[in-house]
């Protein structure tokens, strides 16, 4: 679906009226293309006195290939009087202990804010305020989420700022958080978190494994995609499959010629099942272990609407949704689970949504059962721990696919532009963002919502 405002935005006459009526300027995003380098220039890197992760990061941005400028080398040049642009800010919080010491984030942030070049990144580096010290050291730290959101608010031009909460006491040779983190800053440091901003994430410990080749890090694994015959299901199929995976790819059989088509174009297979029925469950479990043997990566992304105001809405509209969106990820989980079917160092990954965190008018079945995709998340992260199996969910906000062309002009438009972004997300958005969930090297990110919003104005 074609985004004819931003079309005209970007162009010549466009740019001028949209400055100077002061409306809405959507930016062109910098979105990821095989062989990209993480970040298209260099990447400033700076700690609060005391931060603990610094000097890890740094290794690891230099493993990647990043150049690395000391902030206090990158002021404005003496000629010019211009400050050299960065392709992102990345700064160590974790040394803030209480609330004197975040005046530290202005020494950082201030020179910087206008030097940061379009589609910029900016990453913040915290302790989870669970895991702190004290409850001064605790308050600091939760101060950053007011910062990370208001960056991605102010610095425009398609640039994003992220939370990274990173647990204390990582173990370079043990617990996998520094993989997970690599994980992380090269997702967020690329253009695959193009229409992600204004998020918090949390990194821990838990059996991670870099990939051979972090361009295929699905080399050798098996994907599992519901919902696959169109839209974010079917792109998703593609990206799984592009960094490597077998793809699974199953829908409802009345989308079979839809479904073959995508199977066919990633190299997968195509599974015809109406995940409602009684017996779906078992004979999904069949086919994994009669062709497969065992799967590496589940993702939910059957759904459905059925919209009525709640007064107006009969029990079949209601049923049907969650049913589909909610009870059957519960259902096929049990059976995969019981029958152990998912690997060690298996992915499960939700798709829930905004409405889940925000409500919508029209949608309580539909927002009931993206609340409960997240707490499906939640509270079964704790438990398959022990199995080295990691469980997360993306919130998508607007996203352009068929469904959302079918939306009335005036709310189209509306949905489009009250993000930090000006603009809706592409299903590639949201592929992307689970394609991160799903590498072998984000063993440590568990029990995490991501929302692909380009930081919506609802919602958290």
């Amino acid at each position: 679906m074609t985004d004819r405002y931003a079309s005209f935005a970007n162009s010549g006459p466009g740019r001028a009226l949209v400055k100077r009526l002061g409306l809405p300027d959507p930016p062109r995003l910098r979105r990821y293309r095989p062989g990209d380098p993480v970040t298209d220039g260099p990447v400033l890197l700076g700690a609060a006195p005391g931060g603990r992760l610094r000097d890890a990061v740094g290794t690891l941005l230099t493993g990647m290939g990043v150049e690395l400028r000391d902030p206090a080398a990158a002021g404005a040049d003496p000629v010019t009087g211009r400050t050299p642009q960065g392709a992102a800010l990345v700064f160590d919080a974790t040394g803030i202990t209480d609330s004197t010491k975040l005046h530290a984030l202005w020494e950082f942030f201030h020179p910087q804010a206008r030097a940061l070049r379009p589609s910029g990144r900016v990453i913040v580096l915290g302790t989870p305020p669970g895991s702190c010290g004290s409850p001064r050291e605790a308050t600091a730290q939760r101060a950053l989420e007011g910062l990370t959101r208001s960056i991605g608010k102010e610095f425009g031009r398609g640039s994003t700022a992220q939370l990274v909460y990173v647990a204390p006491g990582a173990d370079p040779a043990g617990d996998g958080t520094l993989v997970s983190l690599e994980s992380t800053l090269r997702f967020l440091l690329s253009g695959r978190s193009a229409y992600v901003s204004g998020q918090v994430i949390e990194v821990g410990p838990g059996k991670a494994t870099a990939p051979d080749d972090w361009d295929r890090p699905l080399a050798g694994r098996v994907a599992l995609v519901t919902g696959a015959a169109r839209g974010i299901g079917a792109e998703l199929a593609r990206v799984l499959a592009r960094d490597g995976a077998t793809v699974i790819a199953l829908d409802i059989p009345a989308a079979g010629t839809e479904l073959a088509a995508v199977a066919n174009a990633v190299g997968g297979e195509a599974v015809q099942l109406d995940l409602t029925g009684k017996k779906a469950p078992d004979r999904l479990a069949e086919h994994i272990a009669g062709r497969h043997g065992q799967v590496d990566v589940v993702v939910h992304n059957a759904g459905i609407t059925r919209d009525k105001t709640l007064g107006r809405m009969d029990a079949e509209r209601w049923d049907s949704v969650l049913s589909v969106n909610l009870t059957s990820q519960e259902r096929i989980n049990d059976v995969l689970l019981e029958r152990d079917l998912i690997r060690p160092g298996g992915r499960l990954i939700g798709v829930s949504s905004i409405a889940g965190i925000a409500g919508n008018r029209g949608q309580t079945n539909y927002a009931t059962s993206k609340a409960g995709v997240i707490g499906l998340v939640r509270s079964m992260a704790p438990v398959l721990a022990d199995r080295d199996i990691t469980v997360n969910a993306v919130a998508p906000g607007f996203i352009e696919t068929r469904l959302t062309a079918r939306i009335p002009i005036m709310l189209r438009e509306a949905g489009r532009r009250m993000n930090s972004l000006a603009q809706g997300g592409l299903p590639v958005d949201v592929a992307e963002t689970i394609a991160w969930f799903a590498s072998p090297a984000s063993g440590g990110i568990t029990g995490n919502i991501v929302r692909v919003c380009g930081q919506s104005l609802l919602g958290a």
